[in-house]
């Protein structure tokens, strides 16, 4: 990956919940700066805002959230290797997931200090997904 990337940090926790297969949430999962679900026979796996989580779920969180900036072009190669390769050294472990337009990592918050300041250092930015600032 030659060129650098942009990733922008989201503010909101976000959880990672089990359920067993074929069961839907109960709860409203559609919240947080990414909401995602996915079906397998063996399981459900949802990405929702932490606080959104229902007691007593089989839950990994909390976790931040990074989107690179995109959209990403589908023929680009090398992306997420680029970036978790250095986390990975580090023993920092990821989730990682894609939409249409770009990819995403998940990073337990104890970490994400850490995984921003070691993409600063290969040369990317990282920030806030959304800068706040007093009146100009």
């Amino acid at each position: 990956m030659s060129l650098p990337l942009h990733l922008m940090r989201h503010a909101e926790p976000v959880a990672f919940v089990r359920l067993p297969g074929g069961e839907d949430p109960t709860w409203d999962w559609r919240t947080g700066p990414l909401s995602s679900i996915t079906y397998t026979d063996s399981e459900t796996s949802v990405v929702c805002a932490m606080a959104s989580v229902p007691k007593g779920a089989r839950v990994q969180g909390p976790l931040i959230a990074f989107e690179i900036a995109g959209p990403l072009d589908f023929s680009t190669v090398g992306v997420l290797s680029g970036l978790l390769e250095p986390l990975a050294k580090q023993g920092i472990s990821i989730l990682a997931l894609s939409t249409y337009d770009t990819d995403w990592i998940l990073i337990g918050a104890e970490h994400a200090d850490e995984a921003m300041a070691t993409w600063k250092r290969d040369g990317n930015t990282a920030a806030p997904a959304r800068l706040s600032g007093g009146p100009s």
